[in-house]
């Protein structure tokens, strides 16, 4: 498969192999429908999971968004651990259609939109975004992701981002540090890194 696949809109002829599998974390598990053409689609990738336990919730009214969601593990997982409402947003059908299959299957608080980037949510405002972000797709789309965050978070929100030290770990906080004047290492794990930043009040 080509490795574009995951991150574009349409996964075009590629075939459907839908497959299903279980995750445990903290006491809960988890159900997840997956297919070809979704990223980690046999289980939940190390970077995800080293954001699920270092993952913590604001106390606010406004819902916690996860952008570039996939089928939709940390929108799912953090809405059941913490009783959140979450927003997720997709650019890939299948995926898309896959999260709200697991939606379902979790029983989840959840509401997904097939969005390219903040396109569906523009006018939205939300107490944490979390983010794997879409290395593959160019940095000039991992930027989009954090700027947009920046213009859509409440007065003391928080970015959550995990991303590779190989893949762009320094070049991301660099950009974080000029955006919110902040940026934390909250945790580093086999070379995976969890940086937060929040949106200090103007």
């Amino acid at each position: 498969m080509n490795n574009l696949h995951y991150y574009s809109k349409n996964v075009g002829d590629l075939e459907s192999k839908p497959a299903k599998f279980t995750y445990h974390i903290f006491e809960q598990t988890f159900t997840f429908n997956t297919d070809l053409g979704v990223f980690s689609k046999d289980y939940i990738d190390f970077g995800t999971q080293v954001m699920l336990k270092a993952f913590k919730p604001i106390e606010s009214e406004f819902p916690i968004l996860d952008m570039g969601s996939g089928y939709g593990p940390i929108g799912i997982i953090v809405s059941k651990l913490y009783n959140k409402q979450v927003i997720m947003c997709e650019i890939n059908e299948r995926a898309y259609n896959l999260s709200l299959k697991n939606i379902k299957e979790n029983n989840a608080d959840v509401i997904a939109y097939n969005s390219d980037l903040y396109e569906k949510i523009s006018d939205s405002t939300f107490s944490q975004i979390i983010t794997n972000p879409p290395i593959r797709a160019g940095k000039d789309i991992v930027f989009k992701i954090y700027d947009g965050a920046y213009e859509r978070l409440i007065d003391n929100g928080e970015l959550w981002v995990v991303i590779q030290k190989k893949q762009g770990m320094d070049s991301s906080k660099k950009h974080l540090l000029e955006l919110f004047n902040n940026c934390q290492i909250i945790k580093k794990d086999k070379g995976y890194y969890i940086l937060k930043s929040i949106k200090m009040p103007s």
